[in-house]
């Protein structure tokens, strides 16, 4: 229960690039709160001077987020009402306020989000990929081998896989999706709701070319999307997953080879294909 009296945490979403697409509730809040405890306090002390708001601001980052709880706790046990904004987006997504929200919540305190832009639904929304189900995974890892990793055990999720990516780090992304995923359809939103707002869908292989060709189209933050493994890929054997096997088995391949092409046309993981037709060509 909340106690009488006690301020509000709101969790506001911001824009992700265009200023007109902050809902008329959010300015209010921002307008009205005792203090605005913000990812990045120069970034969004920009955004309130466009919006013609004077409020005390309180930096609040993946560095430093464990110290504020008690500060902030204390402004709302004291009536203040506090907003909590990250630098773009909908707060917590791939972004600070987690230990916060779930610290207060412990508390007792009343947490309202404001709802508003975020980007990878923005991105899902144009994408024409399947939303009954997705499965949102962040950024994935910086390094090379962990970057791998991940999504070798992502790969034969059947749900859309949603990802976020810098610029320095999407050539090698896409490098990676392809030689692990196959030719799976990827569509990739770079610049959502900017100037140079893009959609680019097809095969990481010809985004990659695109990119060559358009230097341009590596640069800004991304959403990179892929289609989910056709459910045949997964970790049981389907007729026809056996059938294919069997069939290159038969003509000659060798059981990692086959793997191989298994992955490519069917998605999945090629370890899982390569027990598979191990498993066929050890039976005869």
């Amino acid at each position: 229960m909340t106690a009488p009296g006690n301020g509000t945490l709101y969790v506001v979403a911001t824009p992700i690039g265009n200023l007109a697409d902050l809902s008329p509730r959010a300015a209010e809040v921002l307008g009205s709160v005792a203090l605005i405890a913000a990812e990045d306090t120069r970034h969004s002390a920009r955004l309130l001077r466009r919006l013609g708001i004077e409020k005390r601001l309180l930096s609040l980052h993946e560095h430093n987020e464990g110290g504020r709880i008690d500060q902030i706790a204390a402004r709302l046990e004291q009536g203040d009402d506090v907003a909590l904004i990250s630098d773009a987006g909908t707060p917590l997504i791939s972004d600070p306020g987690f230990l916060l929200v779930r610290a207060l919540r412990e508390r007792g305190a009343r947490i309202v989000p404001i709802p508003g832009p975020c980007a990878l639904v923005a991105a899902l929304s144009a994408a024409g990929l399947p939303t009954d189900r997705f499965l949102f995974a962040g950024f994935l890892p910086a390094k090379e081998g962990a970057r791998r990793t991940r999504i070798g055990e992502l790969g034969a999720r059947e749900e859309t896989l949603v990802f976020y990516e810098s610029p320095h780090r999407i050539r090698a992304t896409l490098a990676a999706l392809g030689e692990l995923l196959g030719a799976r359809r990827l569509v990739v939103a770079r610049e959502l709701t900017k100037t140079f707002e893009t959609f680019l869908d097809g095969s990481a292989e010809t985004l990659l070319a695109c990119m060559e060709d358009d230097p341009d189209q590596a640069r800004g933050e991304f959403v990179v999307m892929v289609a989910g493994a056709p459910a045949q890929a997964g970790e049981s054997t389907t007729l026809e997953a056996r059938s294919l096997l069997n069939a290159l088995l038969e003509e000659g391949v060798g059981v990692k080879q086959a793997a191989a092409i298994a992955a490519r046309l069917l998605g999945g993981r090629k370890k899982v294909w390569y027990e598979q037709a191990l498993s066929l060509r050890d039976d005869g």
